[in-house]
């Protein structure tokens, strides 16, 4: 009855996680709707430069959605071990759109520092970039909470890149209202340079997020200590337990560890703790997937009369 609730659950988070992906291509095509209406309302280049950005949210949704799809087909003869690092790559291309982003910005920026021009109809552009920001920075939070619940790098990157141009949108707006105030149009390129340099930040930390997925990253210590846990109160019968490993690809956590036995177990009985240690793990994850290999107690590492199944 726990399996088959735990499956439920799974597949609940899969739909939900393809449908919000569905739905982000649609706020990002909206939001850039309205942010390049604030541009052509204004003439402003840092507001060209939010817009631009903008165009590189609505690619990124759309590989972010093929990303996600992908990583739940199950695995086949070629992929042995499941698609679940397909998420990166989406997390990759958006590091890599960014940072072209970013050049273009800069490409414009130069042109302007050379003739700097007063903005036209300078509140209602601004007030209709700020609507966009408020729309991105919503859903910007659900995406975040929902990625991390999930366990989807791609859907998480989406979201923090999002919650990135919003920031990037209220620091623009609170310049070029300061500029509207001053009469200094100089300061609209100069933020516009601001924004892209952020976005060069920002794509650097998206692709090396990213680049330590498929480098195998093992789960943070908290998490390794909540998995020693577990295995430890539900592997009465075994004698010892090392050379635990985990890595992380996409939303699934592998887990590999050795457990010693009596030399006279039955195969039965160890398979018996086996399942009861994977199942244990799968009800706390239910995206772990677990090897245990089984050994006989000469090959354990710690000394014979240890007690409480420790690790060595």
């Amino acid at each position: 009855m726990e399996m088959e609730r735990v499956h439920h659950d799974t597949k609940a988070s899969k739909r939900r996680v393809q449908t919000l992906a569905f739905w982000s291509i649609v706020v990002a095509l909206g939001v850039m709707g309205l942010k390049f209406v604030a541009w052509r309302m204004t003439g402003s280049v840092a507001l060209y430069s939010d817009s631009l950005e903008s165009i590189v949210n609505v690619i990124t949704a759309g590989a972010t959605l093929w990303a996600i799809r992908v990583s739940h087909k199950p695995a086949d003869s070629d992929h042995p071990f499941g698609h679940h690092k397909a998420e990166y790559f989406s997390a990759v291309l958006e590091g890599v759109l960014i940072v072209v982003a970013a050049l273009l910005i800069v490409a414009q920026v130069w042109e302007s520092i050379r003739a700097p021009q007063p903005m036209e109809q300078p509140w209602e552009g601004l007030a209709v970039n700020g609507g966009a920001a408020a729309i991105n920075a919503a859903w910007a939070m659900l995406l975040i909470r929902s990625g991390r619940k999930a366990r989807s790098p791609a859907l998480v990157a989406d979201g923090q890149h999002i919650m990135t141009d919003v920031v990037t949108s209220v620091g623009v707006i609170a310049g070029l209202v300061a500029s509207v105030f001053t009469g200094w149009h100089v300061l609209d390129p100069l933020l516009a340079l601001i924004v892209a340099l952020n976005i060069l930040y920002q794509g650097w930390k998206v692709m090396g997020d990213s680049l330590n997925g498929l480098m195998d990253r093992s789960v943070d210590m908290e998490e390794q200590m909540r998995i020693r846990d577990i295995i430890s109160v539900n592997s009465k019968g075994a004698l010892e337990v090392h050379d635990l490993k985990t890595r992380i690809a996409g939303r699934a956590t592998f887990i590999e560890f050795h457990m010693v036995v009596d030399a006279d177990m039955p195969v039965g009985d160890a398979h018996v703790i086996c399942d009861r240690i994977e199942d244990a793990l799968k009800a706390e994850n239910p995206s772990v997937r677990v090897t245990i290999h089984v050994e006989p107690d000469d090959e354990a590492k710690l000394p014979k009369g240890s007690v409480a199944v420790p690790f060595a």
